[in-house]
């Protein structure tokens, strides 16, 4: 992903990162812990029956894993505390806890906290979501380990397969259209979403499905994040008799995964005012082509084109250049691959009050964990590719993944295997914009090496866009290229730096190497 918006890329991949004095994480993070901490202390205070006591000393448990996960995986080690601090507690100055102790005690929380809380609770902190976290920080922790050269790797990468594989066991229907696990005005009993944030109109609502239609623009995909998605027939798009080519936009979105057609624009052009709801086609067909399919795919209220911006403005033609953007600056893109996921026409006509309910945790992602995991264990076989990646294929019209004849991508990283890269590709679409892939990129260990690649965009000529558009080494035409090629990831990127004012209130706290 790239920022839609701005002039500057990614701050890491440019090497702007500084000491900060305060952090949000680290402040918000230890505050969520005090407040689970003086539950704990509590909870056998009150009147509640011994169930009750279970389940909400589960539930705190729950929330300070999901508050130490968070530190952890920022900071590498911070203070492990589980008292409720005071103007004279020693731990106030306590030094970072070892990353094997902190880790340890995490996961100790939360096995504990499944053992103890409600099996079935409705939308709130249940079993299968203590589950889910369970295999999510299994999973991450465990692939750490194993590329940064730690012990204790399986530990953690079984804990995810056994949270993973009970949740597998119970079901592994999903919402049969991608798109509404991320656009639905209501989550309530849907199959495959294990915990959601209910939004109500009035009440509690949300703006990223405004930010997806308004001038401030939101995210983009990159061309490396598009050629992720397969054609329907399973194979890459170097690879498969059914890719037409990346030289045209309709040509290129021609028989992929059906996902790519929900998480950024499809291609067309109408007729149609800068500012005005109506429309009409244009006379070639050409430019319909997607129009016609998405009117099928999806519905109106979703993603049937055109697309609009919240006051329901004609968005005349996609891809639509923010550099050249035919009269209209909302809606726009500097990659040509414009962020689509969250985009829906619910509420149009009232800007930063969306409803749509927003999913915490999921099926889709606990089936992915449970591939990788399995892969990294040695225990990756057919049956869990039918069970995992293959029920998110599905959903996509693609092709199963077939572990006996695989066609390799030869855009493969060296370093990961044929079936690894597969895994690792399915995660990539199926998370597309849901805010995993950083971490996956620093568990593989591979910020420093994908972070110094070139971020491009679709291919274009020049001419057709005024020669306005940044183009790849300066051609007249080629990839769109918003900001050059990085400087690149230092070593000491792949752990964030302590905030320097908690050093000053705590001289114990020590710097992470290369701060």
């Amino acid at each position: 992903m790239v920022p839609g918006n701005g002039s500057q890329g990614n701050a890491w991949l440019w090497q702007r990162i500084t000491v900060p004095t305060t952090s949000d994480l680290w402040n918000n993070s230890y505050k969520n812990i005090r407040t689970t901490n003086i539950m704990l202390r509590n909870v056998d205070n009150g009147a509640l029956s011994l169930s009750e006591r279970n389940h909400w000393e589960g539930v705190g448990l729950f929330f300070r894993a999901y508050n130490f996960i968070n530190l952890i995986k920022e900071y590498g080690e911070v203070p492990w505390i589980t008292t409720v601090l005071n103007d004279e507690s020693e731990d106030l100055f306590a030094s970072r806890t070892s990353r094997d102790e902190l880790a340890q005690n995490i996961l100790k929380d939360l096995l504990r906290a499944e053992e103890i809380i409600k099996v079935d609770a409705g939308n709130t902190i249940d079993q299968d979501v203590v589950r889910a976290l369970i295999s999510r920080f299994g999973l991450f922790e465990g692939t750490w380990r194993k590329y940064h050269g730690l012990n204790n790797s399986e530990i953690y990468l079984k804990e995810s397969i056994n949270a993973s594989s009970k949740l597998i066991e119970k079901n592994t229907t999903l919402i049969s259209k991608y798109d509404l696990v991320f656009n639905s005005a209501s989550l309530l009993n849907q199959p495959g979403i294990l915990l959601y944030k209910d939004y109500v109109t009035g009440q509690l609502t949300q703006s990223i499905t405004s930010r997806h239609r308004n001038s401030a623009g939101n995210w983009d995909l990159t061309k490396k994040a598009v050629d992720q998605y397969l054609c329907l027939d399973g194979q890459t798009r170097w690879t498969s008799p059914l890719f037409d080519g990346d030289k045209d936009p309709y040509d290129e979105f021609r028989n992929r995964d059906r996902r790519l057609y929900t998480t950024t624009t499809v291609p067309y052009k109408v007729v149609a005012n800068n500012s005005s709801e109506d429309w009409s086609y244009e006379s070639d067909p050409k430019y319909r082509e997607y129009l016609d399919f998405m009117d099928v795919f999806s519905d109106p209220t979703h993603k049937a084109g055109p697309n609009s911006n919240w006051n329901g403005f004609i968005v005349k033609t996609e891809p639509h250049f923010r550099l050249f953007n035919v009269g209209q600056g909302f809606n726009v893109t500097y990659t040509g691959y414009r962020s689509h996921k969250y985009y829906n026409q619910l509420n149009t006509g009232i800007q930063n009050q969306d409803f749509a309910d927003a999913p915490i945790f999921r099926m889709g992602e606990i089936l992915i964990n449970h591939a990788e995991a399995t892969f990294e264990m040695g225990e990756f076989t057919q049956t869990i590719a039918d069970v995992t990646i293959n029920k998110l294929r599905e959903r996509g019209q693609v092709a199963h993944l077939n572990l006996g004849n695989i066609v390799e991508d030869p855009t493969r990283d060296i370093d990961v295997s044929v079936v690894l890269w597969e895994i690792r590709r399915e995660r990539a679409v199926e998370l597309m914009m849901e805010g995993f892939r950083p971490d996956d990129i620093r568990r593989w260990k591979k910020f420093v090496e994908y972070g110094s690649q070139e971020k491009l965009g679709r291919w274009v000529n020049g001419s057709e866009y005024g020669d306005k558009l940044p183009i790849q080494g300066g051609a007249s035409s080629g990839y769109v290229s918003p900001y050059n090629v990085p400087p690149g990831v230092p070593e000491h990127y792949y752990l964030a730096p302590i905030p320097s004012n908690q050093i000053v209130l705590n001289p114990n706290l020590k710097q992470n190497p290369g701060w």
